[in-house]
């Protein structure tokens, strides 16, 4: 097997694919905040076909985090 590609957490001290979570859940609930902002920004320009959209991203990225936080309690706690 390709070095490159083994999971070892040598470096971090955490599994990769456990790092790879805790990054997709910060980078998720990230974006959820981000979106605040564009979804303001549609709203102040009267764009509210922009404005839902940018709250559907949200909420997907939320659902995302929520997914993933779920993923880390099952592993934190085994």
């Amino acid at each position: 097997m390709d070095p490159s590609t083994q999971e070892t957490g040598a470096v971090t001290g955490t599994k990769d694919k456990d790092y790879n979570l805790v990054w997709f859940v910060e980078q998720c609930l990230s974006n959820t905040l981000r979106l605040e902002t564009y979804v303001s920004d549609a709203e102040r320009d009267g764009d509210t076909e922009l404005a839902d959209f940018f709250r559907r991203a949200q909420g997907e990225s939320r659902k995302g985090a929520e997914q993933g936080k779920e993923h880390l309690r099952r592993r934190l706690a085994g």
